[in-house]
């Protein structure tokens, strides 16, 4: 390898733009599905038609999504963190709303017995309970949008996608695998953190380990 060598700058900058998308998509996803998964986590029906739609937008193509956004944003990061954060809604909602589902019925009566009101039994009962579910979630979301990511390169966006493409148009095989093996690592790495501190939660919680 003689381009590596050479060219850390540029993989890092890259690395911190695939970052950028990365964090900006999950964080505003994340935000998103709190509301929305504990709104419809007691709405049985309400939150089976939003995990439906929110699926039919996980199962449209990354390009197809990102094209569809151009006329609307333009090109560059934002269509892409849009897309990117699109699809992580269906992860972060269902997992949201399964967590809440989960606590036993007794332990909400018990709140609402000792006179806790809605706000702060969601925060001081209901949501520490649900936490292994949703750092379960972000992990899911973490590795899928690390690697869907990569297409974002198409708009303009940066990350690794642009040393990949690259690397593809100028048949230059070293860039194709310091891209990809940048991105798998990333996601390897992610997906280790989060599975660690899920399994952690899971302990002081008392549940099962996965």
């Amino acid at each position: 390898m003689k381009w590596v060598p050479k060219h850390l700058d540029r993989l890092f900058e890259a690395l911190l733009e695939h970052l950028y998308l990365v964090f900006s998509s999950v964080g505003i996803a994340l935000v998103i599905s709190l509301i929305v998964g504990i709104w419809a986590a007691r709405r049985p029906r309400s939150f089976a038609v939003i995990v439906i739609f929110t699926g039919i937008l996980f199962a449209v193509p990354s390009l197809a999504l990102f094209a569809l956004l151009i006329p609307i944003m333009g090109i560059g990061a934002a269509p892409a963190i849009t897309g990117l954060a699109a699809y992580s809604l269906m992860i972060l909602i269902r997992n949201i709303g399964m967590g809440f589902q989960a606590i036993p019925r007794d332990i909400l009566e018990a709140a609402d017995g000792m006179g806790y009101g809605t706000a702060r039994r969601i925060w001081e009962v209901e949501l520490p309970l649900a936490m292994p579910y949703i750092v379960g979630g972000l992990r899911i979301a973490m590795v899928t949008v690390i690697g869907i990511a990569t297409v974002a390169a198409y708009i303009n966006a940066g990350g690794l996608g642009v040393i990949i493409f690259e690397g593809i148009d100028q048949r230059f095989p070293e860039k194709i695998i310091a891209g990809g093996l940048l991105t798998s690592f990333l996601a390897l790495f992610a997906d280790y953190c989060f599975a660690s501190f899920e399994k952690l939660l899971r302990r002081r919680s008392g549940g099962k380990v996965v």
